[in-house]
């Protein structure tokens, strides 16, 4: 799977784990160097403390386009270290 924004792949890999309706992809699969650090959290209930990232691609930027748990709880042990897209993201 891919996750394509603004014509560029963010990030590729053949090792996802959906959850919700998410593709969660490994940390080594995203580009790191088109994201920037977001302050931006958010709780669930169940997976705990969601943290953000946005994207900067040729000049524009897609602000907290990128969410992943850090340390999520038991119930979302399996998508630890991964990455999950929204905001226009397209995920193919």
């Amino acid at each position: 799977m891919k996750a394509i924004w603004n014509g560029t792949v963010v990030a590729e890999s053949d090792d996802i784990v959906t959850v919700e309706g998410n593709a969660y992809f490994p940390a080594a699969s995203l580009k790191r160097e088109l994201t920037m650090d977001s302050a931006l959290t958010s709780v669930c209930p169940w997976k705990g403390k969601a943290k953000y990232l946005s994207l900067k691609v040729d000049g524009r930027t897609n602000e907290n386009a990128i969410w992943y748990y850090s340390e999520p709880k038991e119930a979302a042990a399996e998508i630890a270290g991964r990455f999950a897209f929204w905001k226009g993201v397209e995920i193919v």
